[in-house]
């Protein structure tokens, strides 16, 4: 038997839990782990030299799967690069299981290479931290390694979902000899049974008993996986009984005839008239994070009546409004799906065959059908450069249909979600949304991309972003279903849109941080076949054969001009009050 077989039992135990896919990043402390995974013939490993990068792969693989994705790297310092992506699994609810080798903790604070302390390092931002042993001889260490794998898994992937860190002190020697034969051999498996919560009767009447004593009912949407399904009930709750449903283009609701999408555009400088007439005096709201501020600061300074949150756990208490009354343990879609059975029957009883009232939803899509048309005539103005927000226009448009995006951070996902997605496309719009950093965005597309060959992933980004992040493509080859839009405007384009970097004088200096460089040698190195435009036609003339499957990874680099870019996004800004509000 291996010194190391408990080692060899971590491996095993994983495939047994249900992770197929691992990202590795090399090293000497943690090759044993390495080499009980690359050795295994049920687990795709992938190496990823960059930690930072790795863990952002291992991220976006996690969220295409849904499963979770194991996470390996050495000691020391290599540890701490995963914080980012461990920081945005966590808020974001993605699982991924974060392996890092150690020494033995009797050698912390004795001059010994690569040791820091590691136990707990990752502090709340994972759901649980373990510790193995060094030592194996005692069966008891045995018993406690794979109980901890066991429940590590699990947890992973209870909801919420999320990271979960296994520290794993390594003694040496950490390579097996010529002929040592690696048997995984058959450690416990636990298994857990899972059980959704449900509601009581009683308490299932009494919130219909609150649903039917509020005339002014609005659902709205936070960031969440593409789900036809949830699509589908929501406009069923609209469609029927004349709710505004509420979101944004990282909820995935497309843009149609039914689903409110504009928010950010005619929210601006609301008029406390107007804001009255959209208050709800129900909220339903489902979902993680909002994008744009707009939103937010409506439901917080125009709050409703009654809020319901829909959440599957009550481990923590989301009131972002400051208005929740109550919060409901229930996964949305089978709650939403029992709340339209039972209205329906409910009316069917009391033989209610009445039309609702419309006027709450008439006023919500009105605004919001002024809004798209502000959005379009900006967009639609003659002889107009090109800027960063006319090309992702552009962009949505030619977008694959069933392909998947992911959208950057900054700038990137506010001018995506001004424009939305036509329902017809069937796409599916990610975006790190979590902590809303802009460290790991290409790295999350790229692991997306390697979770799903079969489809088209478009990923849509700024260059301060895309340069923080281009280890993505130095490991081994970029999956050639990936295609990289790439917005170059030489500066933090935000800040420029931001009311108070933008008067102050250090703004270029100190906010915005230009930098000169194109991506023309990062793709030349990454083996990426590499285009560059400035003009609408340009653009036009290339997506449609940029977005044709091949065998490379594609990049299109658009170079903007950051003064137009402010030029007309002031206008429009300027536009609202006169176009929307008067």
């Amino acid at each position: 038997m291996p010194v190391l077989q408990p080692i060899l039992s971590i491996a095993e135990l994983l495939v047994q839990k249900g992770v197929t896919d691992v990202v590795v990043s090399p090293g000497s402390r943690s090759a044993p782990l390495t080499l009980a995974v690359a050795r295994h013939p049920r687990l795709r490993v992938r190496v990823l030299a960059d930690e930072r990068s790795a863990g952002f792969v291992a991220l976006g693989i996690a969220q295409q799967q849904g499963r979770a994705v194991a996470v390996i790297c050495t000691s020391g310092s290599a540890v701490y690069n995963l914080a980012p992506a461990v920081a945005e699994a966590f808020f974001q609810q993605v699982p991924l299981l974060l392996l890092t080798a150690d020494r033995p903790h009797e050698w912390l604070h004795q001059q010994d290479g690569q040791t820091m302390d590691q136990v707990g390092v990752f502090g709340a931002q994972v759901k649980r931290s373990y510790d193995l042993p060094a030592d194996y001889t005692h069966p008891d260490a045995r018993w406690f390694i794979e109980r901890s794998l066991n429940e590590a898994v699990t947890l992973s992937q209870s909801a919420p979902h999320g990271p979960v860190h296994i520290n794993v002190p390594v003694r040496e020697p950490f390579y097996p000899g010529p002929t040592e034969v690696f048997d995984y051999g058959r450690p416990r498996l636990i298994d857990v049974l899972t059980a959704q919560p449900t509601l009581a009767p009683e308490t299932w009447h009494t919130l219909l008993r609150e649903w039917d004593q509020n005339d002014r009912i609005l659902i709205a949407v936070g960031q969440l996986p593409r789900n036809p399904v949830l699509v589908n009930v929501l406009g069923e709750l609209s469609k029927e009984w004349g709710i505004p449903v509420v979101g944004e283009i990282t909820a995935n609701l497309p843009r149609n005839d039914r689903f409110i999408t504009h928010t950010d555009t005619f929210l601006s400088g609301l008029s406390a008239e107007l804001g009255e007439q959209l208050r709800p005096d129900l909220l339903i709201t489902l979902g993680n994070s909002l994008v744009t501020r707009n939103l937010k600061t409506f439901f917080r300074t125009y709050p409703a009546r009654r809020h319901w949150h829909l959440q599957p756990t009550v481990d923590r208490i989301n009131d972002s409004f400051q208005s929740l009354t109550t919060l409901i343990p229930a996964e949305p879609l089978a709650f939403l799906e029992k709340l339209v059975a039972d209205i329906d029957y409910q009316r069917f009883l009391q033989g209610d065959d009445d039309d609702d009232n419309r006027d709450f939803l008439t006023t919500w899509q009105q605004t919001d059908r002024r809004a798209a048309r502000l959005v379009q005539q900006t967009l639609a103005q003659p002889d107009q450069p090109l800027t960063d927000w006319a090309a992702v226009q552009q962009l949505l448009e030619h977008l694959p249909d069933e392909s998947t995006l992911h959208l950057a951070n900054s700038m990137p996902v506010r001018y995506a979600n001004l424009c939305g997605v036509a329902e017809s496309q069937q796409v599916s719009v990610w975006s790190n949304r979590g902590v809303s950093g802009i460290d790991g965005c290409l790295s999350t597309a790229v692991g997306a991309a390697l979770a799903s060959p079969e489809q088209l992933v478009t990923v849509l980004i700024g260059d301060v972003a895309f340069f923080y992040d281009r280890n993505a493509l130095w490991s081994g080859p970029v999956p050639s279903n990936l295609r990289i839009v790439l917005l170059n405007n030489d500066s933090g384009h935000i800040f420029r849109m931001i009311d108070g970097p933008a008067r102050q004088p250090e703004l270029e200096t100190y906010f915005e941080t230009p930098h000169g460089y194109t991506a023309r040698n990062t793709a030349s190195d990454a083996g990426l076949i590499y285009h560059v435009c400035d003009t609408p036609e340009t653009l036009r003339s290339l997506l449609p054969d940029f977005f044709q499957p091949g065998n490379r990874a594609q990049l299109l680099e658009i170079t903007t001009d950051k003064y137009q870019n402010q030029e007309q996004f002031s206008a429009y800004k300027t536009s609202i009050q006169k176009a929307i509000h008067n």
